[in-house]
C-alpha cells in the first residue's frame, strides 16, 4: 500500500508533532477501529480523539491493532468541561487512558475555556501541568481558545499551552488568533479544516453556498493542480502553519486527505483562499460554552 507521510511541526517543549492527522469527531465506534487502522496504513501517525466522542477505546484499539509501535503514533485526547476541575482532571484522565488502553497520551487538551467558570479551566490545567511534569503526557494544550483566555490561562499557570485547537477553515481562517498563538509559541490546530462544520453545523446552509468545497476559487485550484477541492484547503492550511486533523471513516477518503505533500500553492494562491474568510463561525462561540451547552456527561 502507498503511503504518504506528514511532515512534523516541532511544539514550544521540543515535542514533535505530524502536521497532519485524523480527526474522529462523530465517527461512529463501530467504524472508528477500521478508521484508524487505514489512516495509519496511509501514513498518518497523528490520531487526535476526545473524551466527548465517545470512541476512544477504538481508537485504542486501532492504534494496537495497527502493526506500528505505539511510541510512533501521536494519540491527542481531550478532557471534557464537565470534568473540569483539579482532582476531577485526575480521574477523567486515568479514565480516558483506560479507555483508550494506552499507557501515555502525547497530547492533552482542554476542550473548551468555559469562560464563565474559568477558575475550574485553570485548575483544570494546573493538573494538566502535573500530569505532564509526572511523564504522564508528553504535552498538553487547549482547544477553542481566544487570545484573552490564553493570555489569562497562562497568567494564572505560569505556563504556555504547547497546540489551540479552534475551527479554523477559508470562511473562518482566525487569522488574529493565529498571530496570537505564534506569538506564544503555540501551534494552532484546526478542526472542521475543509469547513465540514458548515455543512453539518447548527448554522449550516440548506442551500449549500456556505461550503469551502464548492467555492469556485477552491474549485478551480482544484482543477488547475489535479487535486480535490479537499486537498487544495488542506495543503492551504500546511502553507499556513497550522495542523489540520480532518475527519472521515472511508478508506479512499482518508488516503486522499493525505496525499498533499507532493505540490505546495503559491503565496497568490493562499491569499486568494485567505479571502474567502467570512468572519462567521460555524461552530460554537466559545464565549457562549458552559457544562449546559451539551448534554454529554462522560462515564466510567
Amino acid at each position: 500500500m502507498a503511503t504518504a507521510k506528514s511532515p512534523v511541526y516541532k511544539l514550544n517543549n521540543g515535542i514533535e508533532m505530524p502536521a497532519l492527522g485524523l480527526g474522529v469527531f462523530r465517527s461512529e465506534p463501530e467504524k472508528t477501529v477500521s478508521a484508524v487502522t487505514a489512516a495509519v496504513a496511509y501514513g498518518y501517525r497523528l490520531i487526535d480523539t476526545a473524551a466527548a466522542y465517545m470512541n476512544e477505546q477504538q481508537v485504542g484499539e486501532g492504534v494496537c491493532s495497527s502493526g506500528i509501535s505505539r511510541e510512533k503514533i501521536f494519540v491527542t485526547s481531550k478532557l471534557w468541561i464537565s470534568d473540569y476541575g483539579y482532582e476531577q482532571t485526575f480521574h477523567a484522565f486515568d479514565r480516558s487512558l483506560r479507555k483508550l488502553g494506552l499507557d501515555f497520551l502525547d497530547l492533552y487538551l482542554l476542550h473548551w475555556p468555559v469562560p464563565s467558570a474559568f477558575e475550574a479551566t485553570v485548575d483544570s490545567y494546573k493538573a494538566a501541568i502535573k500530569l505532564l511534569a509526572g511523564g504522564r503526557v508528553r504535552a498538553i494544550g487547549v482547544c477553542n481558545f481566544r487570545a484573552n483566555d490564553l493570555d489569562k490561562l497562562i497568567e494564572q499557570t505560569g505556563h504556555t499551552p504547547a497546540v489551540n485547537q479552534v475551527e479554523l477553515h477559508p470562511f473562518f481562517n482566525q487569522l488574529e488568533l493565529r498571530k496570537a498563538d505564534k506569538e506564544h509559541g503555540i501551534i494552532t490546530q484546526a478542526w472542521s479544516p475543509i469547513g465540514g462544520v458548515k455543512r453539518y453545523g447548527a448554522k449550516a446552509s440548506k442551500e449549500g453556498t456556505q461550503d469551502p468545497l464548492s467555492h469556485p476559487t477552491v474549485v478551480l485550484l482544484a482543477k488547475n493542480y489535479g487535486k480535490t477541492a479537499a486537498q487544495i484547503i488542506l495543503r492551504w492550511q500546511i502553507e499556513l502553519g497550522t495542523s489540520p486533523i480532518p475527519k472521515s471513516v472511508r478508506p479512499e477518503r482518508i488516503a486522499e486527505n493525505i496525499d498533499i505533500f507532493d505540490f505546495a500553492l503559491t503565496s497568490e494562491e493562499v491569499r486568494a483562499i485567505n479571502a474567502l474568510d467570512t468572519g462567521e463561525r460555524g461552530g460554537p462561540d466559545p464565549e457562549e460554552v458552559n457544562p449546559q451547552t451539551f448534554s454529554i456527561t462522560i462515564q466510567d
